[in-house]
């Protein structure tokens, strides 16, 4: 088993999220545009129609985590995996372009062992029948979102998912695969609104199109997660 030192804590893997809350909303956006904002990281958007792709807006409150406590936005594509065609499949592959959090042992975790882009965030978490939260960068708001409650699904739609999400950082692409369960889901089609502030990746963003309708959010009670080492590719 590898081991990192984070801020003076050795952490061993694989990390394990044992508790987490979560709210994502899939958005179909111009696949052109979406390829834009990733050309860097050297994958290929996956089209599931022509002119479309798939970007997801997620919201994780980790709990109880190897990593601490804390909020977590996400900004992510789906993609193709390197060299690999257009596919179904690249709805469980996802490139990470967008990654806040709002304390710093996770953000330097997540850099060094998955190269995600985590940069610092604060939030406005506000609970409730509908669910929302603001997040800024910088003292700038860059999204806000408000979830609407959804369907409870029964507990046998539980089940283990294996995941691949893509990072790049420093000129490195690397690999994250990753098992998440996630109980205690809603489901609704649409269900989401967003806002965007004036920070600059609000422009990046509404360069995809946002704020739209949301092809369909979700929420889950829990989600339980374990991560291995991010692997170069």
């Amino acid at each position: 088993m590898s081991q990192h030192t984070i801020a003076g804590t050795v952490l061993t893997m694989p990390v394990r999220v044992r508790t987490a809350t979560q709210h994502t909303a899939m958005f179909a956006v111009d696949a052109d545009a979406a390829q834009r904002m990733i050309d860097y990281s050297g994958l290929q958007v996956y089209r599931p129609v022509p002119g479309r792709a798939i970007v997801t807006l997620i919201l994780t409150h980790f709990i109880d985590c190897d990593l601490g406590a804390y909020h977590e936005y996400s900004t992510v594509v789906s993609v193709n995996a390197p060299g690999g065609k257009n596919s179904p499949k690249s709805l469980q592959q996802t490139f990470v372009h967008h990654m806040f959090v709002d304390q710093t042992f996770t953000l330097e975790a997540g850099r060094k062992i998955w190269g995600f882009p985590k940069i610092l965030a604060d939030y406005n978490i506000r609970e409730g029948k509908r669910f929302s939260f603001d997040a800024s960068v910088d003292g700038q708001l860059v999204i806000g979102m408000e979830f609407a409650p959804g369907v409870k699904l029964p507990a046998a739609a539980a089940k283990p998912q294996q995941l691949s999400s893509y990072s790049y950082l420093d000129g490195v692409r690397r690999e994250n695969r990753f098992e998440m369960l996630p109980t205690g889901m809603r489901v609704r089609p649409g269900g989401a609104r967003v806002w965007l502030g004036d920070h600059p990746i609000a422009k990046e963003l509404a360069a995809l199109g946002l704020p739209k309708r949301a092809l369909v959010s979700n929420s889950s009670e829990n989600v339980d997660m374990t991560f291995g080492d991010g692997v170069e590719v």
